[in-house]
């Protein structure tokens, strides 16, 4: 009787042990099955390890591979170092942006300023000084106009300032090493813009022949604006025409007072004022 409970008591310990395991694994495989679902799919991304300039070129240094959800990936993306290292960066990159085919040269082009130029435009340079460049506002990205004065002797209808030309992008400001009249090196402030064949004969001619100042614009306001320039003949309030409004007189509420009346007498003819005054309050 003894052995019978012994037995049964060993196989109920063996079936719970069983069981046990039984849950354990299944709970264990579902756990898994469901983090397996609700992680999504990563890919590798090249990023920028550090903040990237204008016209810089990739070494494998500024580049690192991030994680990213496949499904959220930008066009143009990157998945190796060696996809990127080589190409010259066109817009600036922050550190962990995504190094996109859009922002990047190709590896054949090189770096610096050329690359940033777009197919049919011309990158020209401009001496200027604190004034002439907005007091160093005129920065890399930003828009100006470009203004030309030209002196009496340069202009046949004398001094003279007009827009030359409006909404130009700066590509660069810096300075560059000239020498003045005696030899010795000095820094010279050089702004370059990024302007059409025909705008570079323009502005050629007018830093030649004239003197030029910046306008710094709002980035947003593409519009063009046309003006009449000013001359110093017109420069001044006192210099301009003035416009002649005639004074009317006021009115007294009084009707016409006099009538000429004209008297015939025979051959005889004569003329005599008749005073016919009417006020506005009674007759």
């Amino acid at each position: 009787m003894r052995n019978r409970v012994g037995i049964i008591l060993v196989l109920a310990l063996v079936a719970g042990g069983l069981a046990a395991y039984l849950a354990i694994t299944f709970l264990g495989r579902s756990k898994q099955q469901e983090q397996a679902g609700t992680q999504p799919r990563q890919v590798q991304v090249a990023v920028a390890a550090k903040d990237l300039p204008v016209g810089a070129i990739l070494k494998p240094t500024d580049v690192k591979l991030v994680p990213w959800p496949a499904e959220a990936v930008p066009a143009g993306y990157a998945t190796s170092v060696e996809e990127v290292v080589g190409r010259g960066v066109i817009t600036g990159v922050k550190t962990n942006e995504p190094l996109l085919a859009s922002r990047l040269a190709r590896k054949e082009a090189g770096g610096g300023l050329p690359i940033t130029i777009p197919e049919g435009m011309r990158a020209m340079s401009v001496r200027v000084n604190e004034v002439i460049g907005v007091a160093g506002f005129v920065l890399p990205g930003t828009h100006v106009d470009v203004l030309v004065t030209l002196s009496d002797e340069q202009s046949s209808s004398g001094a003279r300032t007009e827009v030359l030309l409006q909404n130009l992008t700066v590509l660069s400001a810096g300075q560059e090493i000239q020498q003045d009249q005696n030899g010795k090196p000095r820094s010279v402030p050089v702004v370059t813009l990024l302007v059409t064949p025909e705008q570079a004969e323009q502005l050629t001619l007018a830093a030649t022949h004239g003197q030029l100042q910046l306008a710094l614009r709002n980035t947003l306001d593409e519009d063009t604006v046309e003006t009449n320039g000013v001359r110093m003949a017109n420069l001044l309030p006192s210099s301009r025409k003035a416009v002649y409004r005639p004074v009317l007189p006021r009115s007294t509420g009084r009707q016409p007072s006099r009538v000429n009346v004209e008297v015939y007498r025979g051959p005889n003819r004569s003329t005599s004022t008749v005073d016919t005054t009417v006020t506005g309050g009674g007759q």
